[in-house]
């Protein structure tokens, strides 16, 4: 348990002309536009929680420090507001580590705060003593030890590297020496913009893009993180190449413009579509395309000698895939100053692009039988205009992905880098949180049962979140993977809960469907209900046989 640590010294009051340590790093958060903190407290960060909410943060209690996490996420991804998850010593910091990883394969400039204790009783107290640090550090852009009177400095410092280029995590240590001391309130310089960049010489690529009769755009992560959405439609307009995208860049383009193809990442069905469609491009423009995304399939997806121009936030020596040139910046102030001048001049032969989309529509439609397909298809129809959907880990997120459309970005959140499951729940209360929009959360039915406990959250936030929980009582992707390798069927089944009834214990509306019509009734009234809802649709694991 991590409730029975060492006793904090009884807070008093703070006079005026003094501030905490905490109060320090707190009203710099706020200052660089954090609005929640989520996390479960203990003993060694009662001062900073404590800050936080005098500066006009609030924390939030989740039930595991996992799930809070993925609510910071999930909130950033809504509003922007800078993501921060607290923890405590010793259980509470090594129960984040998965999410940590996630930020960071992920691309979420999470601020992880842990409290420690001072380093000279650390040297003789051994009691959920570990070093924090030398965990966190192999999955984080930095990690910082707050010593007395470097706490705003540290801080500063920790938000910069997070959200400097390709964004990720930073770890900060915070002792609680440090976190209490009373020290003279300093007015904290402003914080300096970080200028949209682009290199100075573009003159080969445009000439690559001029050369061009059949482009093709690839549209990835860093392009969403960077709001180049405008940018990316600019650039299709003057070029008139086709677009495809990754999971998490589904929606830059809305996916019933006709210049979408579709969402490409995890799907050998998907591949199989796009690929004449790559091999028949005479340019192949990354846009922001980070391919810690994709399946092994996507290792050396062209020829070498493929004309190339690789756009991202910041380069990575991940050995994916080759390019003619590699410009490193802001994504979209790249696409405009590459296509200033231009206009379409492609001569793609027999709309292809326009033929391969219908067959990538055509591959992920739904039959008119009840399974996956009608789920999804079900629900795509009941959601209102504007609904964030969120997808966990699994057989249902790599088809999910695939069929439903997004009319925006982050309209589909998940873990693309990672691919943790347990995710989509909290990611769901994050983004209802702060977005104010219709919020479903799709997931297997062993995904939520590593996250049973946030429901309890979700109730006492009063969020009115659609679960759709796929319940086949297996491990459905796993299954499908030992058949295709000729394995006998082992570890991947489990008894069946009646989650339903969960629901209604927990303080929300549960109901057992097995029907398109029910489905769509029980959707329509949940999307109307003030409470949350979930809806467990049984459905045979074996639909997913074949279906990506």
């Amino acid at each position: 348990m991590r409730h029975d640590t060492i006793p904090t010294r009884r807070a008093t009051a703070v006079p005026s002309d003094l501030v905490t340590g905490a109060d320090l790093l707190a009203g710099r958060l706020a200052a660089a536009g954090a609005t929640h903190a989520f996390g479960i407290p203990g003993g060694e960060v009662l001062a900073l929680v404590d800050a936080l909410e005098r500066a006009g943060i609030r924390f939030l209690l989740a039930k595991h420090e996992n799930a809070a996490g993925f609510m910071a996420e999930g909130l950033w991804h809504a509003t922007g507001a800078l993501p921060v998850l607290v923890a405590t010593l010793g259980p509470g910091v090594a129960n984040a580590v998965n999410v940590v990883a996630n930020a960071q394969q992920d691309r979420v400039p999470l601020i992880f705060i842990t409290g420690c204790v001072d380093q000279a009783l650390a040297e003789s107290y051994t009691h959920q003593v570990f070093d924090h640090q030398a965990v966190l550090r192999p999955l984080v852009k930095a990690s910082f030890r707050a010593a007395p009177g470097t706490e705003d400095h540290v801080v500063e410092k920790a938000i910069a590297i997070a959200t400097r280029g390709r964004p990720g995590p930073v770890h900060i240590d915070l002792p609680i020496s440090v976190a209490e001391a009373r020290t003279a309130r300093r007015t904290p310089p402003a914080m300096p913009m970080s200028p949209q960049s682009a290199p100075a010489d573009l003159a080969f690529a445009r000439e690559l893009i001029a050369s061009a009769r059949t482009p093709l755009v690839i549209a990835g992560l860093d392009l969403v993180n960077q709001g180049g959405a405008t940018a990316l439609d600019r650039f299709l307009a003057q070029t008139g190449a086709p677009l495809l995208t990754t999971y998490k860049a589904k929606g830059l383009v809305p996916e019933s413009d006709p210049r979408v193809i579709g969402g490409i990442g995890l799907s050998p069905k998907a591949d199989a579509i796009v690929h004449p469609l790559i091999a028949a491009a005479d340019l192949i423009v990354l846009a922001g395309y980070d391919p810690i995304e994709m399946r092994q399939g996507w290792r050396n997806p062209w020829p070498a000698d493929k004309r190339v121009i690789d756009i991202v936030a910041e380069p990575v020596q991940h050995g994916m895939h080759a390019s003619s040139v590699l410009l490193e910046g802001d994504v979209g102030v790249i696409l405009t100053r590459l296509a200033e001048g231009f206009w379409s001049n492609n001569t793609w032969p027999d709309r292809e692009p326009a033929a391969i989309r219908r067959s990538f529509r055509a591959a992920f439609a739904a039959a008119p039988a009840w399974g996956p397909h009608a789920v999804f298809e079900t629900l795509r129809e009941a959601a209102p205009a504007g609904t964030v959907a969120t997808a966990d880990s699994g057989a249902h997120r790599i088809l999910l992905s695939q069929a439903w459309a997004c009319d925006g970005p982050r309209g589909l959140l998940q873990s693309t880098g990672l691919c943790t499951m347990g995710c989509a729940l909290p990611l769901a209360i994050g983004a209802a949180l702060g977005s104010g929009r219709p919020t479903l959360c799709f997931v297997g039915d062993a995904g939520l049962e590593m996250v049973l406990g946030e429901l309890a959250t979700l109730r006492d936030l009063r969020l009115p979140i659609v679960i759709a929980v796929l319940v086949d009582e297996s491990l459905g992707l796993i299954a499908l993977k030992q058949r295709q390798l000729g394995l006998r069927r082992a570890g991947v089944d489990f008894g069946a809960t009646d989650f339903a009834a969960v629901a209604r214990a927990m303080g929300g509306h549960g109901v057992d469907l097995d029907d398109r019509r029910s489905l769509k009734r029980e959707a329509q009234a949940a999307f109307q209900r003030e409470g949350f809802t979930l809806l467990a649709c049984h459905i045979d694991a074996e639909s997913y046989e074949g279906a990506f």
